[in-house]
């Protein structure tokens, strides 16, 4: 071998830092863990598995700490310019704690839906931990090719999630309407992600930046294609109009804790993609992108409330449905601040602006969890999960009604969810410094029409029963509870509305970051 073979050979192999990487790696192996104890396990302790999946969680989250003292990269370019496919700095850690921490919540409340519905645990356990996994991938990704593929990592396991429920018609449809609707819009993101490979000759987000400052004119119309289409993907996952209509029947068809999973993390997954490869990639079509998330912004806020507005009380699974809608609603005005992003005047003006995103999406994991978990409580008793089976719920259940109430005050942003009235100051702030004043002005109104249908769920819960629901025998109910499955689900309400309470008590804990260089 030649001298300078030699060299190249040696300028090609690079160690990885596994420290950076743990917190995806160690989800993954805990999937893995999970899935062969599974062979060996007799059906009686199967719930061994479930207490499993949660430790290998916790260790992910607790592998972050030790990433908080300065940014790490690995799977680096050895020639020309310096480039990373991986990136543990703040921006990554904060989202990575934010699904990690959802994940864990909704292992949580999973132990009861296991034990009710007859899930089958290995498939659950490994199929959770498996989509966490490629959540947590994804904020550190800082190349499409790696984006691509932790998107569907998170995404793929969603699906059998969805459709677990074998037998059942209405969990099949919501699984196949889900899958294919995301399949559609990952071809699609595909091919813009070829359209600027083309155009840059690069998958790196750093040099796709640099690249598209100068790219050729001829090939200019080929590179806003593939920037438009490229966050189309991303845009799906966000929920974002018009790629919501999957959203109400997932959810209703998904079991309860599963639905929760996706509108938190699979949530959080299309907004940090969306962020990166705006930000990151695109800051120089910000002249088309910004537009573009500003007025899937109004129209998703606008079509998330009005639909919810439009909800009966007595269908089945309305109050799963109820929070579907106001969780497309939500993603409206998550992309408020990141539609700032693209008409700010400097890299600091557009990195503050995604702050607010972060720190919006922070609050709305914590709550928007803790109703679900009340829902998935109140769905042990009433399958059909009906608004109307929410009646009376303070006589029957204070604690867990009192904290409902919590959690839809700080969704509507009402005292006493302070932290939820910071954060969508936070966003409309975000809004009106980025000169969008038509858009804080959407946001303002579509706020009000929102109280509506918050304020009207919140007085049901304290309404007197039912005569015919207050001739039901006690002690059925109240055993549902006491069950040991249900302890887990106990805790994740007690642990979302306590993490509620203090961010109210102390909300700079949060908004802190909406003041932050985190990219």
């Amino acid at each position: 071998m030649t001298p300078n073979a030699s060299s190249l050979a040696t300028s090609l192999v690079q160690s990885v830092d596994w420290l950076a990487v743990a917190p995806p790696t160690i989800a993954a192996l805990a999937g893995l863990a999970v899935l062969v104890a599974d062979l060996f396990l007799p059906e009686r302790r199967k719930h061994l598995l479930g207490w499993g999946a949660i430790a290998g969680l916790a260790l992910a989250v607790l592998a972050l700490l030790p990433l908080l003292n300065g940014d790490r990269s690995t799977f680096c370019l050895t020639t020309g310019a310096h480039a990373c496919s991986y990136t543990a700095d703040t921006f990554a850690l904060v989202i990575q704690f934010l699904v990690l921490g959802g994940a864990l919540l909704t292992a949580l409340l999973s132990f009861s839906a296991l034990d009710d519905l007859k899930l089958p645990a290995g498939e659950f356990w490994f199929l959770l931990l498996s989509s966490a996994s490629g959540a947590a991938l994804l904020p550190a990704s800082r190349d499409l090719a790696t984006l691509v593929i932790a998107l569907e990592v998170a995404s793929l396991p969603a699906f059998a999630l969805v459709g677990l429920r074998r037998g059942d018609r209405l969990s099949s449809e919501a699984a196949l309407k889900f899958f294919l609707s995301s399949v559609t819009a990952t071809a699609v993101m595909l091919l813009g992600v070829s359209f600027v490979y083309a155009a840059t000759g690069s998958l790196h987000l750093s040099r796709i930046a640099d690249a598209l400052t100068h790219v050729d004119p001829r090939l200019d119309t080929l590179a806003q294609a593939g920037v438009v289409l490229t966050l189309v993907g991303f845009a799906f996952k966000t929920a974002a109009v018009p790629f919501h209509f999957w959203v109400p029947d997932t959810y209703a068809g998904a079991p309860v804790p599963v639905a929760a999973y996706l509108s938190v993390v699979g949530k959080a997954v299309g907004f940090s993609g969306l962020i990166l490869v705006t930000v990151l990639a695109f800051p120089s079509y910000a002249d088309v992108w910004g537009p573009a998330v500003a007025v899937l912004a109004a129209l998703t806020m606008t079509a998330g409330n009005a639909a919810a507005l439009r909800q009966r009380p007595e269908r089945a699974f309305s109050a799963v449905r109820l929070l579907a809608w106001s969780s497309v609603a939500q993603a409206g005005y998550l992309l408020v601040p990141i539609a700032a992003a693209g008409y700010a005047d400097s890299g600091e003006d557009a990195s503050r602006a995604i702050g607010s995103t972060v720190a919006y999406a922070l609050m709305y994991a914590v709550v928007n969890l803790g109703a679900f978990a009340v829902a998935a409580l109140v769905a042990r008793t009433s399958p059909a999960n009906r608004l109307t089976d929410y009646r009376g719920l303070y006589t029957a259940r204070p604690a867990a009604a009192l904290a409902l109430a919590f959690f839809l005050l700080c969704l509507a942003g009402l005292p006493p969810g302070v932290i939820g009235l910071f954060a969508k100051v936070t966003v409309f702030s975000a809004a009106v410094d980025a000169g969008l004043g038509w858009l804080a002005v959407v946001m303002a109104l579509n706020v009000v029409v929102a109280l509506y249908y918050y304020l009207q769920w919140t007085t049901v819960l304290f309404r007197a029963p039912e005569r015919a629901a207050a001739t039901e025998p006690a002690p059925a109910a109240g055993a549902a509870i006491t069950r040991p499955r249900a302890v887990p689900l106990t805790a994740a309400i007690a642990l979302t509305a306590a993490a509620g309470i203090a961010l109210s008590g102390a909300p700079q804990l949060v908004l802190r970051f909406a003041s932050s260089t985190l990219l």
